[in-house]
């Protein structure tokens, strides 16, 4: 049987955040502060909440200061977009992140585009977005870590045939953006999409990232096609039924250690970025 390259995400971002740390100290020098990053997290969700802690730790590893604003499950959304804009407004605040997802009654875009787009760490106001599909050097792309991860491991994206299974607008769509101004064919498969496993059958590469445990079979794979596992669900499962990948797959990431550890490396990374680093 073949074997399956395993792509570590640990390493590499190990070496982000301490390239990101020496920056840092450098900005810290330079304005008498350390970069600051606020995380803005509405509603109770155990798992966001898991998610921002882990963001604060990261930060004190990276030399960066952090600054929770914590919105109960029954904020409005006028309550949170004047959370978001003051936070905008405040100039020893760099970077802003607002944790998805929002409860049902808040309006995440509107929250989103009250970010200043010059603190928009994440990629995720309007600007971003139009700054990543006219490939400008303008703003922040998005906080996923993906395409980094696969220069990495030296995977070609240049005239690949690229699946996205999944079109949120934190991942899958802006990931479909990046991939084509390296030049790859893209095809974003989503819940309607028909006979995905045809779709998977023809990629060079795959990027699963719907928040489906196993949806994507060993059966579908290109025999040597590269395989990222963006999805997570409960139990340390992501959307790849790795087991039966294995062998297939010539690279695929693991579920946790994976795309995972990139995803905060790059968001302080760009945090350092915003403030002058």
């Amino acid at each position: 049987m073949p074997t399956t390259l395993l792509m570590d995400g640990r390493s590499p971002a190990a070496d982000l955040v301490a390239a990101t740390r020496r920056r840092a100290e450098a900005v810290t020098a330079t304005l008498g502060r350390r970069p600051c990053l606020a995380t803005v997290l509405i509603g109770d969700d155990p798992a966001s909440a898991t998610y921002v802690r882990m963001k604060q730790r990261r930060c004190r590893d990276a030399g960066i200061d952090s600054r929770h604003v914590a919105l109960g499950q029954v904020t409005t959304t006028a309550e949170a977009v004047a959370a978001v804009s003051a936070l905008s407004a405040d100039a020893t605040v760099d970077g802003i992140l607002v944790q998805h997802p929002t409860p049902a009654q808040v309006d995440e875009r509107a929250v989103f585009e009250a970010i200043d787009p010059a603190k928009d760490v994440d990629g995720v106001t309007l600007s971003s977005f139009a700054a990543m599909a006219l490939d400008a050097d303008a703003g922040f792309r998005s906080c996923t870590p993906i395409v980094g991860l696969l220069d990495h491991h030296g995977v070609e994206l240049d005239g690949a045939h690229v699946v996205v299974i999944g079109c949120s607008p934190i991942l899958g769509k802006p990931l479909a953006l990046l991939l084509l101004a390296r030049h790859a064919t893209v095809t974003s498969c989503h819940v309607r999409t028909r006979d995905l496993a045809a779709h998977v059958a023809a990629a060079d590469l795959v990027v699963a990232a719907a928040g489906s445990p196993g949806l994507v079979r060993g059966s579908w794979l290109k025999p040597g096609c590269v395989v990222v596992d963006a999805g997570y669900s409960p139990g340390n499962l992501g959307d790849v039924a790795t087991d039966e990948a294995m062998g297939i797959a010539s690279m695929i990431t693991p579920v946790p250690g994976g795309v995972g550890p990139m995803t905060i490396a790059t968001l302080l990374a760009q945090t350092v970025d915003a403030a002058g680093g």
